[in-house]
């Protein structure tokens, strides 16, 4: 067994809403990749037809689904494979909207079990940049029946019911499945979530897709997986103290921390038997294994995999400071592992 933290190729989406960041962001060349809007770079991914492949080391070439074959519980954490099986959980996104995305919403895991034999779709977002003014939607701002929801789908003012959300960098919000959303033009940011392509297209302002063919919607399953819930405070809060790994969110599906780090430090992971995401997006640093001191180098606009077995390092930053985004499984809290136990061995197909 040869493990180490993995890097991964680039894996970039093209969209009807794309915008020009992505390459710059992630270091990558106009020259290899022309003038092509980019609206998606999925960062670390095992979901079918878009599984991410390892750019670095040993195991260079490789999908990240084919080592996690050969070592699950190695890769995976024991207690992540126990709950799903050899699937990795989570993907990982950056996604860079020039224009509005359509209004949406996911299915939980038991509609999207259901309906499509996958996982459902709860997701994070954490805004990299956004321009000045740039909002975005989630969630309703005031209570309807799901019979206006569909009058309002069919003549066009859904949006004047959904919660609209100036952001700005720094900015974290939770989308639960079930909760209606929309990022909105100017925004960048990273996105984790379930591994699940599950979408349902509420609304898309009547435009063309990149085909020139209307863009399908999916108002009657929509319908379906909407919560109507109103809440008063749709952003996260969050401390954010450098030098320490700050809790951003625990949900039942994925935690994540952010670190702003200006010297070298530590991260013992193990406890949580689970596989880390370490996503940078701002500054550059090095990963250095404590149980073999390899050395691998993170810049921003990429993330690396690091295995359950080996999730004990230091960080050293190569920048003034660097800030990355950790995701895993937290397996020290019962309460959410047992949540995730009723969607045992949920495949991708």
């Amino acid at each position: 067994m040869n493990l180490y933290p993995f890097l991964f190729r680039p894996n970039l989406k093209s969209v009807v809403w794309g915008g020009h960041r992505l390459l710059p962001f992630k270091g990558l060349s106009k020259e290899e990749y022309g003038e092509t809007s980019f609206g998606e770079s999925w960062e670390v991914s095992a979901v079918a037809g878009s599984e991410s492949i390892i750019a670095n080391g040993e195991h260079e070439g490789k999908k990240i689904t084919e080592l996690i074959q050969a070592f699950p519980k190695e890769i995976l954490g024991s207690k992540v494979y126990e709950q799903y099986g050899a699937n990795l959980p989570l993907l990982m996104k950056f996604i860079d909207a020039e224009k509005d995305l359509s209004i949406q919403v996911h299915p939980n895991d038991e509609m999207a079990r259901r309906e499509h034999n996958k996982m459902g779709k709860s997701e994070m977002w954490y805004i990299i940049d956004a321009k000045p003014g740039s909002y975005l939607y989630a969630g309703f701002k005031e209570q309807i029946t799901p019979y206006e929801y569909k009058k309002r789908v069919e003549d066009g003012t859904i949006t004047e019911v959904l919660a609209k959300h100036e952001v700005h960098k720094g900015d974290v919000f939770y989308l639960p499945a079930g909760r209606i959303h929309a990022i909105c033009g100017g925004i960048l940011l990273a996105e984790i979530q379930q591994s699940s392509d599950v979408t349902y297209r509420i609304f898309d302002y009547n435009r063309p897709g990149l085909d020139g063919k209307p863009r399908e919607l999916h108002t009657e399953l929509a319908a379906k997986a909407l919560n109507y819930e109103v809440v008063d405070e749709y952003r996260t809060q969050y401390a954010d103290t450098q030098n320490r790994a700050n809790s951003v969110l625990q949900c039942p599906y994925f935690s994540v921390r952010v670190i702003d780090v200006n010297t070298k430090f530590h991260r013992n992971l193990q406890k949580y038997d689970s596989f880390i995401i370490s996503t940078c997006v701002q500054g550059e640093c090095s990963i250095v294994g404590r149980a073999d001191e390899r050395v691998i180098f993170l810049r921003e606009g990429n993330s690396v995999l690091i295995p359950a077995v080996i999730a004990n390092y230091d960080i050293i930053p190569e920048t003034t400071s660097c800030r990355l985004l950790d995701s895993f499984i937290d397996n020290k809290d019962f309460s959410l592992a047992s949540i995730a136990t009723r969607f045992l061995h949920i495949t991708n197909r």
